[in-house]
């Protein structure tokens, strides 16, 4: 006991506490020690101000920390309500466009009303250099049926060609676009008496979204920016489907003209296509017989 009240660290320790326990006991209104302070206040009351006043930038310090997590946290739920309402902002703005898009579709249907027109949305672009066929989410279940010797265009919502489909599954269909080098169609510059051209694609102009036009005469030279569609020769595509237009004319050997054309169709971006399909011509069966009148009976596919 002797050796702790001889250690100076312990005394003074003691010391500190005892004058911090009388300057708070004297801080507290009506406490009996105000009147046993009061000759000493003068030395006490700074520091118990002193005290108070880091007792309340403390609170201070504590207070602003809650407050500035409390709206860190607040700050974080809203950027995340923000993008969630964008994401659902550009998805309606998307179908809206979409929705646009398949309205001016139904323009087929008054166009080609021999045709029995079949709404796919693209499922994938499948691709070695570039996309080599397209894969749409409509196929046999759903009425598409691909006679032998057969082949059926394929639109956009914009009524231009697209390529032809050369595979039909049960829910699939697999879509040559016409950039693909097996692609070709007969086309003519759209006017009247218009030339005659045969488009394909062609492996050094896909990269750029280009066909070649071939069987160019010097009599039937096409000008850059003549519009081409489908020329209906052959009666594997119907007439007048818009392709695209002649970019350039290469007319240095005049034994073997060749034309450029961009199509009209993006197929990087095309998110619907549409089938077309003949409806197959009526059907007349006539009978005779006793009391019985001739009939014609019509079946649509």
């Amino acid at each position: 006991m002797r050796k702790l009240l001889t250690n100076k660290l312990f005394v003074t320790v003691v010391s500190l506490l005892i004058i911090l326990a009388v300057i708070i006991l004297g801080a507290i209104p009506g406490s009996p020690l105000n009147s046993f302070l009061k000759p000493v206040g003068a030395v006490i009351d700074p520091v118990q101000r002193g005290v108070k006043a880091a007792g309340n930038s403390i609170s201070d310090f504590w207070a602003a920390l809650t407050d500035g997590m409390a709206i860190r946290s607040e700050n974080e739920t809203l950027r995340t309500e923000i993008a969630e309402l964008q994401y659902q902002i550009n998805q309606r703005e998307e179908a809206a466009i979409r929705y646009e898009e398949l309205q001016e579709a139904f323009h087929i249907r008054e166009t080609f009303s021999n045709y029995d027109i079949f709404h796919a949305a693209v499922l994938s672009r499948e691709a070695d250099e570039w996309f080599s066929v397209l894969r749409v989410g409509a196929g046999t279940s759903d009425g598409i049926v691909v006679e032998q010797g057969q082949s059926l265009a394929v639109v956009d919502v914009r009524m231009n060609l697209v390529g032809r489909v050369i595979e039909v599954g049960d829910n699939e269909s697999t879509i040559l676009p016409l950039l693909h080098e097996g692609f070709r169609v007969s086309g003519k510059v759209n006017a009247v008496n218009g030339a005659t051209f045969l488009i394909t694609g062609d492996s050094s102009l896909k990269q750029d979204g280009l066909c070649l036009v071939t069987g160019i005469t010097p009599d039937t030279v096409p000008s850059p920016g003549d519009e081409i569609v489908t020329s209906g020769d052959g009666g594997l595509f119907p007439q007048g489907i818009p392709i695209g237009v002649i970019e350039s004319v290469d007319t240095s050997d005049e034994l073997n003209i060749t034309a450029v054309l961009r199509p009209y169709s993006d197929i990087a971006d095309i998110n619907d296509i549409f089938i077309m399909v003949p409806l197959e011509e009526p059907e007349d069966v006539s009978g005779t017989g006793s009391g019985a009148d001739d009939g014609t009976r019509s079946e649509d596919s």
